[in-house]
């Protein structure tokens, strides 16, 4: 098996933003939520032929940085964990955007401004969801009210990761597009 030394590179700045972005926003509530991750998991999907290597690609991406900060929480230097109890909801929901990528693809401009909407968009809606049914103790009163309440505590982060995904999708093409020496557009080549 010959290995993708350009892949490689692509895989390990990934890893590198999705640390860094986690190091400076994450730790300030008023930028929590700015994160590559869900344009990563886009990208892939649109990119990757191989399914199984597209919904790898952001997981293996999320999973080393996790370790990484983790790692950082256990040594003083980062304020909260890296891995926690509903890890696997959110990694669930970010095969979802991978999903998203794969279906619209990214050889139109229009479909990669929606799928830059629809998956930040879905990701609110459905980890919101999720704290609402399932968080403990419980945060939020098991209603309709309820959960309307917990969506709109979440909208900054939403906002956060509706803008983020718009500048990190079109980063990440334009960034794998150089680095395989293809175009410098904002489609897939």
């Amino acid at each position: 098996m010959k290995l993708n030394y350009k892949l490689l590179l692509f895989t390990v700045l990934l890893v590198l933003v999705s640390t860094l972005s986690k190091l400076f926003f994450a730790p300030r509530l008023e930028w929590s939520g700015f994160s590559p991750i869900v344009a990563i998991a886009l990208f892939a999907g649109m990119m990757i032929k191989d399914k199984s290597k597209a919904f790898l690609l952001p997981l293996a991406s999320l999973f080393i940085s996790d370790i990484i900060i983790e790692g950082l929480f256990r040594f003083k230097l980062f304020p909260f964990e890296g891995l926690y109890t509903y890890q696997i909801l959110n990694y669930s929901l970010l095969l979802l955007s991978t999903l998203i990528g794969w279906i619209l693809k990214g050889k139109q401009l229009n479909k990669i401004l929606a799928a830059s909407f629809i998956a930040p968009t879905l990701f609110f809606i459905l980890s919101n969801a999720s704290v609402w049914a399932f968080a403990s103790p419980i945060m939020y009163p098991h209603t309709f009210s309820g959960l309307i309440e917990c969506l709109i505590a979440g909208i900054p982060f939403y906002g956060h990761s509706l803008i983020a995904t718009f500048i990190f999708v079109p980063s990440l093409i334009l960034t794998y597009n150089f680095i395989n020496n293809k175009s410098n557009s904002l489609v897939l080549s």
